[in-house]
């Protein structure tokens, strides 16, 4: 490693331009110029990149330069975001008083020099291409060359000088700024406070900017895959107005998804995407900031494009396609029974509106065809784009249960009259646009629901008179076959999972979704959520998720008695703001008695369990509680003390003979006292009502602990130790004692090992962990 290293400091020093400015590069190798580096995946180049570069690029530097929230929006992930760069611009600004330009890589500029423009500066040298110039051009280079000259402190845990919070200043260094940087931040060579990478890997990466950086895509799927992707066009762009407004529905619920085929061995993933050209012809990709938003071409096109970046864990949403699903959304689009007799606008106000635009489509096919993926959609809000979002996310509990109301008796012809005639009160803040006044506009929505919740709440007491039909039929059994039917939601503070099954220790709460909550949480904080949107605009969609929140809970309640409902609401919500309790009070309220009929005092208990019992057959294993080793099952119940030492997510690995692993994460849920202060979260804390809970495998893609148990004797101390920690000092004694910290000299060994675990358990599911939220404990 010395030996490559001199020889790399040697060669930047004979040329004379070891951290020069820009004007001395200019000067030495010429002015920038962009260069064509994606070759063909067939060239030698090409190949040489695909075997020897992109496996060390993925295991060592996309685990944190991935998605939004990479440092610098540097997205090591694909050739296109390597050669675009790096931005001091911030993706995630929960300040801007204005709306900022999006820089989506494909579809805000397709070319380098467009992305010049937009102020994105290379990590690749664009000036002379020779080997002496690609290297001491280079920023990536660099960056490598210093970590190597400035390996970590040889300690546990960095000081000061490391800042690993995701909100901290980005230095997003230029070449020309990089002598200065690298003066005053001599320690932020990459991978940044990580171990550096081998000699192996160093010289796989130096060998290959020295020869002009070339990449190449992963190669195309098989005849056999692109014949169903055409099969699946073919169905979505049909030329009668009912398929177009079907595959108009269906594009803005999938557009996040990681699309397969069953068949298709290997795995290729599909984007569905909009596209002014038609199949049959390359895809011209229509670049709007929403899915819904006006394409301004004659006609839109639904197209499969092949994805070929790097899958990454935080927003992979794997969709799987057969010749039984498209049977499905044929008998739910196409057969049923109704006309359209023209195609909604796409003026905001419609677009923005799913009960205005498709209001034709039988509110029955909508909720079945949501239903049907119901984890993908919900995953959506938690998975898409925005990556972290705590703006969005501190609207709900860090572990609550989902069901859904069952079509049959939620989604009929009385509800969607309804629904119709208040299409104007389900208006969402999208309508607003991507610049919005948070106050006036939450008075204005906050009316709106108001009008809404009185409607619902008149038909439900007609609907359940007496409690009639109140029971946990009501709920959607999954016909039968489909564990969608039950869903767990954990909050990790900026992020989240979704997983099926209920999972872990009864919640403090759960939400029971009929289709217009589920539509409108979709529209909220997916289809209608602009990452690049003003401060106005996060503010409302969070506030406006309180109004959705308090209706999926309100559905649970109506199952219990009367007055536990007001109980349970009044502890849910202790000392929350009296806007929020006076918007409790307002308006006609549910009235009806429960048709559950109680066996014992503890009824939420007893309902948690009845519903369990209704959705049985449905109920998914995979993240059993039973499934993990007696002493671990017991960290189930630590006490809070311990517990509050625990960061949000820790994968814990249990050596299981030479080669085996077993899995399991470890969930802190943090309570709260409630959950309606935007900006005093941290005032709101119940620390003494922390849990945890341990399930087999992976649940989360941030790890922010790694422990590893090397035989059954480590497993049974570390269980017994966890619960008896008090301060910080054991916490970090146990760390030293069990846990792969970030500065563990074989820290990337064992991110191998914990990345193929993970790729053992999760199959299809699989993608890289991020490390941005790697705890320096």
């Amino acid at each position: 490693m010395k030996k490559s290293f001199l020889l790399s400091v040697f060669i930047i020093v004979l040329s004379g331009c070891a951290y020069l400015g820009a004007a001395h590069y200019n000067q030495l190798f010429g002015p920038e110029q962009t260069q064509q580096r994606i070759v063909e995946h067939t060239t030698g180049s090409g190949a040489e990149f695909l075997q020897h570069v992109q496996p060390v690029l993925e295991s060592r530097c996309v685990v944190c330069h991935g998605c939004y929230d990479a440092p610098c929006q540097l997205k090591l992930s694909s050739p296109e975001g390597i050669d675009r760069g790096l931005s001091k611009e911030l993706v995630y600004d929960g300040t801007r008083l204005l709306a900022s330009t999006p820089s989506r890589l494909l579809f805000d500029a397709t070319q380098t020099d467009q992305w010049r423009e937009k102020g994105f500066k290379p990590v690749l040298n664009e000036r002379e291409q020779s080997e002496q110039a690609n290297l001491a051009g280079s920023v990536l280079y660099n960056s490598l060359v210093l970590k190597m000259s400035s390996p970590l402190p040889e300690d546990d845990i960095l000081d000061d000088e490391f800042d690993f919070s995701l909100d901290r200043e980005q230095s997003c260094t230029s070449m020309g700024e990089f002598d200065r940087f690298a003066d005053s931040q001599p320690h932020a060579g990459m991978p940044y406070g990580l171990p550096g990478i081998s000699r192996t890997e160093f010289k796989h990466l130096e060998k290959w900017l020295k020869n002009g950086g070339k990449m190449a895509h992963i190669k195309p799927p098989s005849k056999a895959v692109i014949a169903q992707a055409q099969r699946w066009e073919s169905f979505l762009n049909q030329d009668g107005l009912k398929h177009q407004l079907a595959a108009r529905y269906i594009f803005e619920h999938w557009y996040l998804a990681h699309i397969y085929f069953v068949q298709d061995g290997e795995k290729s993933f599909f984007k569905l995407v909009r596209s002014s050209t038609p199949p049959g012809q390359d895809i011209q990709l229509v670049n709007t900031r929403r899915p819904y938003d006006d394409p301004k071409v004659e006609r839109v096109y639904y197209r499969l494009m092949h994805d070929r970046s790097t899958i990454l864990a935080k927003t992979h949403l794997p969709l799987a396609l057969d010749d039984t699903k498209l049977a499905r959304l044929y008998q739910q689009f196409i057969a049923a029974d109704y006309t359209v007799e023209k195609m909604p606008s796409y003026t905001v106000d419609v677009a923005s509106n799913p009960f205005k635009s498709f209001a034709a489509i039988p509110t029955k096919s909508k909720y079945q065809f949501m239903l049907d993926e119901a984890e993908l959609i919900i995953m959506g809000f938690i998975k898409g784009p925005v990556c972290r979002g705590q703006i969005a996310l501190n609207v709900i509990n860090d572990h609550f249960w989902v069901a859904f109301a069952d079509p049959d008796k939620a989604a009929t012809p009385e509800v969607g009259q309804m629904l119709m005639q208040h299409e104007d009160a389900l208006a969402l803040p999208a309508a607003e646009e991507s610049n919005a006044l948070p106050i006036s506009s939450w008075v204005k929505y906050s009316k709106r629901q108001s009008t809404y919740l009185k409607a619902k709440v008149e038909l439900a007491n007609r609907m359940f008179e007496n409690g009639e039909n109140l029971t946990t039929d009501v709920l959607w059994r999954g016909e039968g076959v489909n564990d969608s039917a039950a869903l767990t939601i954990f909050r990790h503070f900026d992020s989240a999972t979704v997983v099926k099954g209920f999972i872990g220790q009864e919640p403090k709460t759960m939400w029971v979704l009929d289709y217009a909550l589920f539509e409108r949480i979709h529209y909220l904080l997916v289809a209608g959520f602009d990452v690049y949107g003003n401060i106005g605009h996060q503010l409302i969609t969070r506030l406006y998720m309180d109004f959705l929140r308090l209706e999926g809970e309100q559905n649970f309640l109506a199952l219990l008695p009367k007055q536990q409902r007001q109980e349970l609401k009044a502890n849910w919500y202790r000392k929350s703001p009296t806007s929020l309790t006076e918007f409790f009070e307002s308006g006609e309220s549910f009235s009806q008695p429960t048709g559950v009929e109680y066996q014992t005092q503890d009824h939420q208990h007893e309902l948690y369990g009845l519903i369990k019992q209704t959705l049985k057959p449905v109920l998914s294993q995979r993240y059993d509680y039973r499934q993990v080793p007696e002493p671990l099952q017991q960290l189930n119940n630590m006490p809070a003390k311990a517990v509050n030492l625990l960061p949000q997510i820790s994968y814990v690995l249990v050596k299981d003979g030479d080669k085996e692993h077993q899995a399991y994460t470890l969930i802190h849920h943090n309570a709260h006292y409630n959950i309606s202060s935007l900006l005093n979260e941290e005032g709101q804390r119940a620390y003494a009502e922390d849990t945890v809970t341990i399930v087999p495998g992976f649940i989360g893609d941030y790890p922010e602990a790694i422990w590893y148990l090397n035989n059954p004797q480590q497993l049974a101390s570390f269980a017994e130790q966890l619960p008896m920690m008090q301060i910080e000092a054991d916490y970090s004694a146990l760390k030293s004692q069990f846990a792969i910290r970030r500065t563990h000299p074989q820290f990337w060994q064992y991110s191998d090992i914990l990345h193929r675990v993970a790729k053992q358990y999760r199959g299809v599911e699989y993608g890289l962990f991020d490390y941005n939220r790697l705890e320096n404990r």
